[in-house]
């Protein structure tokens, strides 16, 4: 097993630059998930630490040893890809024992290997046959089957489920927290996924354009994103957001006149801004309560899509392009409701997120508590 060292990495092609100055310290057994949308820097961001993309700044460390020269082959790691890339001519062992052969590891620790590889991930019953006769799942375990006989410092999985059904990404997910576990080794996973990040990480780190905008677990990213970046992205379904002004400042509250004329009390501490400053105001679809006293905004139901044990209602509100996305469980009353229902929204005060005309968050005082 090895940490992982990032210091200043920056990564260009020409006059166009990919990765902005990327400080980060992976820690020796972790698993670090990279999560961003198109086009963030990172799948580039993993393959700099591969070697199959050459760093253009800064320095990269592999269990303390620089390797900005040294070549993907001599760095420890293995690195599994989207594409299964097996070879269709070879059954599911020979496929593993592959790259050992080239490196001509003995047969008997080659057949070790390739076994214990196969055991782990339940395809032993599977290594007489070839690629075609598999599942999308059983290829996938081959090729994880093929970087675990090198037994490296470092895996790295560059969104390796991204071409399963949803229903065989479910169970992938455990697949991978299950290795994880048994194996101990520091391991490195990109998605466009945020289910898969929030599922598997011990820590995430959220890119945009090539900078990282947040490092934490994943609760700490849901309960106290750095900013409105974060806070947009991780979550499902996505943070509701109202533009507004602040009414009223302390160091423990903000009141904020929304767009509509409604003033909403949020737990926040709001000392470093002023009164009129320019905010946006955030609420998770989980958080909203139907009734209740203080922070009530009066909507209509545009849309209800009924999932069994959750409701989700969409309600429209002045000065918002999207309506606000309501999540209910489906057994508390909520199940029942119908385009045209008129209902009256709670926003807990200690469930509100607030951000400043940079996008910048104020600290929240508490975490919330999901709705009843």
């Amino acid at each position: 097993m090895a940490d992982v060292k990032l210091t200043g990495v920056a990564k260009a092609y020409g006059e166009t630059k990919i990765l902005h100055g990327i400080d980060l310290d992976i820690r020796d057994g972790e698993f670090m998930v990279f999560v961003g949308p198109s086009g963030c820097g990172k799948s580039t961001l993993l393959r700099t630490i591969a070697g199959l993309e050459e760093i253009t700044g800064g320095e990269l460390r592999i269990g303390g040893v620089l390797v900005n020269d040294i070549p993907p082959a001599e760095r420890g790691i293995a690195m599994v890809f989207q594409s299964y890339a097996l070879y269709p001519h070879m059954n599911l062992y020979d496929n593993m024992a592959f790259g050992l052969k080239l490196a001509k590891v003995p047969k008997n620790e080659i057949d070790g290997a390739v076994r214990n590889a196969a055991k782990i991930l339940h395809i032993e019953h599977l290594l007489d046959r070839k690629p075609k006769d598999l599942s999308g799942g059983q290829r996938q375990r081959v090729a994880i089957g093929r970087a675990i006989v090198r037994k490296p410092e470092v895996f790295l999985f560059d969104e390796p489920l991204s071409n399963l059904d949803a229903a065989l990404r479910v169970r992938m997910r455990y697949e991978f927290a299950k290795l994880h576990e048994d194996l101990k080794t520091t391991m490195v996973y990109v998605t466009h996924d945020q289910v898969e990040a929030m599922t598997l990480a011990d820590r995430i780190v959220v890119l945009s354009a090539g900078r990282i905008e947040q490092v934490g677990t994943p609760l700490e990213l849901y309960e106290h994103p750095d900013n409105l970046f974060v806070a947009g992205f991780i979550g499902s379904p996505k943070m509701n957001l109202l533009t507004g002004e602040l009414a009223a400042v302390s160091s423990g509250r903000a009141e904020v006149r929304l767009a509509g004329g409604l003033t909403m009390l949020a737990l926040v501490d709001a000392s470093r801004a002023r009164v009129g400053d320019k905010v946006t105001l955030g609420v998770r679809p989980e958080h909203i309560r139907v009734g209740g006293e203080g922070n009530l905004l009066q909507s209509t139901v545009a849309f209800v899509e009924s999932l069994g044990g959750t409701t989700f209602a969409y309600c429209p509100y002045p000065g918002l392009e999207e309506p606000l996305t309501c999540q209910f469980e489906g057994r508390n009353g909520c199940d029942r409701l119908r385009a045209g229902t008129a209902l009256d929204l709670q926003f807990p005060a200690e469930a509100l997120y607030l951000f400043d005309a940079e996008g910048r968050a104020f600290r929240r005082q508490a975490a919330p508590e999901l709705a009843a």
